[in-house]
């Protein structure tokens, strides 16, 4: 791209990407549709695709209620005929609106809800950067509007090259991004078939989701190569009830909750370290008993579900520690129980007997096993009955799972208090770049050449990371190949594959090294989502097409 072009790209890009954001495309409603039928009308005007007409198309997702579709659209380098094939991928659905109140109106309008958004109170950033011309106001604007923006405008740069590509470009652009990525996971099966019949190789991921500071005063901006990976492990706490008037006769699941919740929730020994890069620690999501009603019987069943995020370790290792996280809080609940109920005995004056509670913790395939070995096939059938009335229900992923535990568990012989550690979805891979194998190579490499490009060119301090930090659709351009990790997962998900399931061997099949080069914005998801023009629009768009360019050679 020469210099002169530059200023022309990122001002297309800015009126394409306000364009979009003018049409609400929120996540699970019909706007979906709208959003992909407009895109889909936007690169049938470029000439590639009028003389191409096959190389557009929608990828629907079936049976969908909404009637939701991706757009695809690729084209084909034919200098040497290579395999070799770069997928670019955006997704088009948004945040929800409702936290724009009576402003709602305005949400996806970016010349008016600036204005209306002046007379809210914010932080003073906040305020400064609704004052300035620098940045742009609006749901979806920053996510991810501009990040598809800037792929359209690449498909379409690209398309006036097609004599000097080595190599194939695909675009994708994705609904359900922010609910359950169906958009994507459909998408990936497609995408297997087409590599196949047209003898393609993917070679890389290019993402352009958003991208923001890490901490106050966080001059940085970020290119990563990789991303972060999501596990939902889940404890079933079942205790043993009793009349509050016999406190110690009982073991209160609400006790023993609450030392899991003590011992996982943002433990920073479960953070998962690659490379020098450090996930978050697991932060809780729910902590519920389920009683129905008031009783002055104890809590027997409580239910807990964290949120995991990983770097290099596979389900089956973190499983292995959720376990042994439920061990050690069994045991340390025992140890207290022991300790107050003798304290409480010598208070009373009476004599103390060690309480008779044993640690028990099993995952959901050994609970499963169990019963399975005491039933056999039989088990198979209620369960097989229960899944039909829970899909009849449409129950959350959640509830669904957690049914399905408790019914097992229903059948056990032992009904003595236990823990029970199983995985619900959804569950997103992560992908490490290492640079051990050629494809991750080149993508390093193109990537690395690209920043130092353009760092040349301005003043931004732009940083390489290895992982995505925010949870996306590049996790499903890969998983891994080791039947173990899988089997951890799919036979410890009492979801699988009756309510959830990923197309596992589609995407082993097109494995790829991924990258996430987006715009600089923030507050996603919040009221105040804005982007930043400088560096969206001029240094952004250089690293993203010098990559492809690198790439493409």
């Amino acid at each position: 791209m020469n210099k002169a072009n530059e200023g022309i790209i990122g001002e297309k890009i800015k009126n394409i990407a306000v364009e979009l954001t003018r049409t609400r495309s929120v996540v699970g409603t019909c706007g979906e549709v709208t959003i992909a039928e407009e895109i889909y009308k936007h690169l049938g005007k470029i000439e590639y695709f009028k003389s191409h007409p096959e190389n557009l198309r929608y990828l629907p997702i079936k049976n969908d209620e909404l009637g939701r579709k991706s757009v695809l659209a690729f084209i084909e380098g034919t200098k040497r005929q290579s395999k070799r094939t770069i997928l670019s991928l955006g997704h088009i659905d948004t945040a929800g609106i409702d936290d724009f109140a009576e402003l709602k109106e305005y949400a996806d309008k970016p010349e008016i809800v600036k204005e209306k958004l002046k007379a809210i109170k914010f932080c003073e950033e906040t305020l400064a950067e609704l004052n300035s011309p620098d940045w742009i106001f609006g749901r979806g604007i920053f996510d991810m509007k501009t990040g598809v923006a800037a792929l359209l405008v690449m498909l379409e740069e690209f398309t006036k090259q097609i004599d000097d590509l080595n190599g194939n470009l695909v675009f994708i652009g994705v609904p359900d991004e922010e609910g359950n990525s169906a958009g994507m996971l459909a998408c990936v099966e497609e995408l297997e078939q087409l590599a196949r019949e047209r003898d393609w190789e993917f070679i890389a991921a290019v993402d352009t989701d958003y991208m923001t500071t890490k901490y106050p005063g966080d001059e940085n901006k970020y290119v990563y190569i990789g991303t972060v990976g999501k596990l939902l492990p889940c404890f079933y706490l079942y205790g043993e009830e009793t009349h509050v008037g016999e406190a110690f006769n009982g073991l209160d699941a609400n006790l023993l909750a609450s030392e899991v919740m003590y011992q996982v929730d943002l433990s920073t020994d479960l953070c998962d370290i690659a490379d020098g890069e450090v996930t978050l620690p697991p932060i809780s999501l729910c902590q519920r008993d389920l009683r129905t009603e008031y009783s002055v019987q104890t809590t027997n069943a409580v239910n807990l579900y964290f949120n995991y995020a990983t770097h290099s370790s596979q389900p089956d290792e973190v499983l292995t520690k959720c376990k042994a996280k439920a061990e050690q809080s069994f045991e340390n609940v025992i140890k207290r129980l022991n300790e107050e109920y003798e304290k409480y005995c010598n208070l009373a004056n009476i004599p103390f007997r060690k309480l008779p509670w044993q640690a028990q913790v099993l995952t959901y395939d050994e609970l499963y096993q169990h019963v399975k070995s005491e039933m056999g096939d039989k088990i198979d059938k209620i369960l097989a009955d229960l899944v039909a009335a829970l899909k009849t229900k449409g129950v959350d992923d959640r509830e669904f799972s957690l049914a399905i535990v408790q019914e097992v568990h229903k059948y056990y012989s032992d009904q003595n208090s236990k823990i029970v550690v199983y995985f619900a979805p959804p569950y997103y891979p992560h992908i490490f770049v290492e640079g051990y194998d050629e494809k991750e190579k080149r993508l390093l490499s193109a990537v690395e050449q690209a920043v130092n490009d353009v760092k040349a060119q301005y003043e931004y301090n732009i940083v390489m990371k290895k992982f995505y930090p925010y949870i996306s659709d590049l996790s499903y351009c890969g998983i891994s190949q080791n039947t173990a990790s899988i089997k951890g997962l799919t036979d410890n998900m009492p979801a699988w594959p009756h309510k959830y399931n990923l197309p596992i061997k589609s995407m082993q099949n097109i494995s790829m090294p991924v990258v996430n080069i987006g715009p600089f914005g923030k507050d996603a998801h919040k009221l105040s989502e804005r982007l930043c023009t400088a560096y969206s629009f001029d240094a952004m768009p250089q690293i993203l097409y010098k990559t492809l360019q690198n790439l493409l050679k």
